[in-house]
C-alpha cells in the first residue's frame, strides 16, 4: 500500500514539476536584463536575483510550517499560487515602468521558486531509505521539461508580449504566471492523500509499536546529518546563483542576443536537472558524501572555464554553465538526502523549510554581490571567486566523516518513513 502511494506521489510531483521547471526559468532568463532594461545600470544587475531568492526565503519557510501543520497539498498549492501572482505583479511593473512594484513583485514571484524546490521533499515522503535520493532525482529531472524550454521560448514570449502592448523582457513572465498556477492546481486537486500526513501516521504507528528499536530510530534526529546536508546545498547554491545570474548581462554587454543567451541559460538548467535520475543512483549507490565532494570539483571546473572564456565563445559559455548546472545538481541531490536522513516526520517537514530558507538567503547574497563584484572587477574575477569558494565542501565532508555516529558513505540512513 505504501509503495503505491508513493508511485501515485511521485507521478503527481512530476507533474507539477513540468509546470513549476517553465515558470521559475523566467526569472533566471531575463530577470536581471528587465532590471537593467528599467534602471538603466549594471550596478543593480543582480538585484533580481537577490529579490527572488529573498522571497524565496520567506516563503521557503511558510511552505515548511503549511506543510508540517496541514500537509505538503496545502503548503505547495498555496506557494505555487503565490509565485503566480508574483509573475503578473512583474509584467504590470514592466507596463507601468515602476521599480517599487518590480521589485515587490519579484519577492513574490520567488514564492514559486522556492515551492517548486520544496516539491522534491514531497516525492521522498513515503520512500524507503534506500529510494530517497532516487525520489528526490525524479521530481526534479521531470522539472527539466518545462526549466528548458521556458529560456528557448524567449524570443516567441517576448514577442506575443510585444503584441499585446507589453516590453518583450516581460513576456517571460507571462508564461511563469500561467506555469505557476497550473502547478498549483495540480497539488490542490490531485495530492489526495497527502503523502506527508501518511508519513506521520506510519510513523505515529510505528511509535506504539512497542519495540524499542523502532521507537528510537523514529524520535532519533541527526544533528551532524543536519548540518552537513545544509552547508552542502548553501554552498552549491552560493556559487551557481552568482555566476549564474551575471551570466546574461555578461552575454548581452558582449553583444550576444537574447536567443543566444536562452540558448545558455536553456542547457544550464538542462543539467541542473536532467542528470538527475543519475545522481540519484549514485547518491543512494556509492554514498551521500562521496558526491558532495564530487560537487565541489565540479563547479571548480566551471568556474575555471568561466573565467579563462572568451566573451564570445558559446562553446566555452555552454560549457562552463553545464558543469555549473551539473554540479549544482550533485550538491543538491546529495544534501537533501542527508536531510531527509536526519530527520523524523515529527519535525521534518519544518526542518525542510527552515534549511531551505538558508539556501535561498545564500542564494540571495550571491546574486546581490555578483553585479558589485562584476562592476568594480569583472567576470572572470567572480567566476574564479565562486569556483574556489566551492572546494570549502571538501573540509565540510572530512568533518562529518569524523563522527561514527554519522552514515556511512555507503548507504542512507534506515529510519523510518
Amino acid at each position: 500500500m505504501q509503495q503505491r502511494l508513493y508511485k501515485r506521489t511521485l507521478l503527481i510531483v512530476v507533474l507539477s514539476q513540468i509546470f513549476g521547471g517553465a515558470g521559475l526559468a523566467a526569472g533566471v532568463t531575463v530577470g536581471a536584463l528587465l532590471a537593467q532594461d528599467m534602471l538603466g545600470n549594471e550596478n543593480f544587475a543582480g538585484v533580481p536575483a537577490a529579490l527572488l531568492t529573498l522571497g524565496s526565503a520567506m516563503a521557503a519557510f511558510l511552505v515548511g510550517r503549511l506543510s508540517q501543520r496541514y500537509g505538503r497539498r496545502s503548503g505547495l498549492a498555496i506557494g505555487f499560487f503565490a509565485g503566480g501572482i508574483g509573475a503578473i505583479g512583474v509584467v504590470l511593473a514592466a507596463v507601468s515602468h515602476s521599480i517599487v512594484l518590480l521589485f515587490a513583485s519579484l519577492l513574490l514571484y520567488g514564492a514559486g521558486t522556492a515551492t517548486n524546490l520544496q516539491a522534491r521533499y514531497a516525492g521522498s515522503d513515503l520512500a524507503k531509505p534506500t529510494q530517497r535520493a532516487k525520489a528526490v532525482s525524479i521530481a526534479m529531472v521531470s522539472t527539466t521539461f518545462g526549466a528548458v524550454a521556458g529560456p528557448n521560448l524567449v524570443d516567441v514570449m517576448g514577442g506575443f508580449a510585444v503584441s499585446l502592448g507589453v516590453p518583450a523582457l516581460a513576456g517571460p513572465f507571462m508564461l511563469g504566471a500561467a506555469a505557476f498556477t497550473l502547478a498549483g492546481f495540480v497539488f490542490l486537486i490531485f495530492l489526495r492523500p497527502d503523502p506527508f500526513v501518511v508519513a506521520k501516521a506510519i510513523a505515529e504507528a510505528q511509535d506504539r509499536s512497542g519495540r524499542p528499536d523502532v521507537q528510537a530510530n523514529a524520535r532519533t534526529t541527526n544533528n551532524r546529518g543536519i548540518i552537513v546536508g545544509a552547508t552542502v546545498m548553501i554552498l552549491t547554491q552560493i556559487v551557481m546563483v552568482a555566476i549564474m545570474t551575471m551570466t546574461p548581462v555578461h552575454m548581452k554587454h558582449h553583444g550576444h542576443g537574447l536567443g543566444e543567451v536562452g540558448l545558455v541559460i536553456s542547457i544550464h538548467i538542462g543539467a541542473m536537472y536532467l542528470p538527475s535520475l543519475i545522481t540519484g543512483i549514485l547518491v543512494d549507490k556509492i554514498g551521500r558524501f562521496a558526491m558532495s565532494v564530487a560537487s565541489g570539483g565540479v563547479l571548480l571546473a566551471a568556474g575555471v572555464v568561466a573565467a579563462i572564456a572568451p566573451a564570445d565563445s558559446m562553446p566555452l559559455l555552454i560549457i562552463a554553465l553545464a558543469l555549473l548546472g551539473l554540479g549544482w545538481n550533485f550538491g543538491l541531490i546529495s544534501g537533501t538526502a542527508l536531510i531527509v536522513d536526519a530527520t523524523t516526520p515529527a519535525t521534518r517537514a519544518r526542518m525542510q523549510g527552515t534549511i531551505d530558507v538558508l539556501i535561498a538567503l545564500a542564494g540571495a547574497s550571491g546574486g546581490a554581490l555578483s553585479g558589485i563584484v562584476v562592476a568594480h572587477s569583472s567576470y572572470a574575477t567572480l567566476s574564479l571567486v565562486g569556483g574556489f569558494l566551492s572546494l570549502l565542501l571538501i573540509p565540510v565532508v572530512i568533518w562529518s566523516r569524523k563522527d561514527q555516529n554519522v552514515v556511512s558513505d555507503a548507504k542512507p540512513y534506515n529510519r523510518t518513513v
